[in-house]
């Protein structure tokens, strides 16, 4: 990097399909770096508690039912990334998802000076995706993660955590879903991997290891990337 590059923070993206662990990752790297992650659903509903004139818009398309547009979504985007919390850097979870998207997303931070440091694509196995993701429930009373195979209670039925006797399963949490979702990611968002790659911004993890060493990787990728 130059000079000019320095002075402007960081944005990282992360990719990969759901139950790769971009959100718990995401959550890492605010804490060892001090981004700040930004989630599409996060954004929209704040802009939208807010009133800002972009947040309105896009409440009135949920209103009416429809999906948000992108346009919409890089205003809102826009005016996140001029708050004063957003000044060492971002890391955005679950956007873009398309490569229409990352042109969007593109143009908006040459109006800011900015540019993508890095998208990091957190490589996973599908089949392994699809069990990890079915298995998984939490505690109803506490939210602790917990996994049919991989982290199951002391006690059947009992939190470690908090003693709470209430499980949750999303509804969504099954292979069939799961399935679907993965074949949407790679229609719609695997592109992306190409796009990033050309721009000589990819940079690749195995996500498939345990939770900490994947955070060790990523975050001696990111500093790589951001120094």
């Amino acid at each position: 990097m130059d000079g000019t590059d320095t002075a402007t923070p960081p944005v990282l993206i992360l990719l990969g399909p759901p139950g790769a662990g971009k959100g718990t990752q995401a959550r890492m790297l605010e804490g060892k770096f001090g981004y700040v992650q930004l989630s599409t659903g996060d954004l929209l509903r704040a802009a939208v508690a807010a009133g800002t004139d972009a947040g309105r818009a896009a409440e009135a398309v949920m209103k009416a039912g429809d999906l948000v547009s992108d346009q919409i979504v890089i205003d809102i985007l826009r005016d996140r990334l001029s708050e004063a919390d957003c000044a060492k850097g971002v890391i955005l979870d679950g956007f873009p998802r398309t490569d229409v998207q990352a042109t969007a997303l593109d143009g908006l931070l040459q109006e800011t000076g900015q540019k993508i440091d890095a998208a990091i694509s957190l490589d996973v196995d599908d089949a392994a995706m699809v069990e990890r993701v079915a298995g998984r429930y939490t505690c109803g009373s506490c939210g602790e993660g917990y996994h049919d195979t991989f982290k199951t209670p002391a006690t059947s039925g009992v939190c470690d955590k908090c003693g709470g006797t209430e499980m949750k399963r999303r509804a969504d949490d099954n292979a069939e879903t799961v399935g679907d979702r993965l074949k949407a990611y790679h229609a719609q968002t695997a592109p992306l991997i190409s796009y990033y790659d050309a721009k000589g911004a990819l940079k690749r993890i195995d996500a498939m290891g345990p939770i900490d060493q994947i955070g060790i990787d990523l975050s001696a990728l990111v500093q790589q990337s951001t120094n």
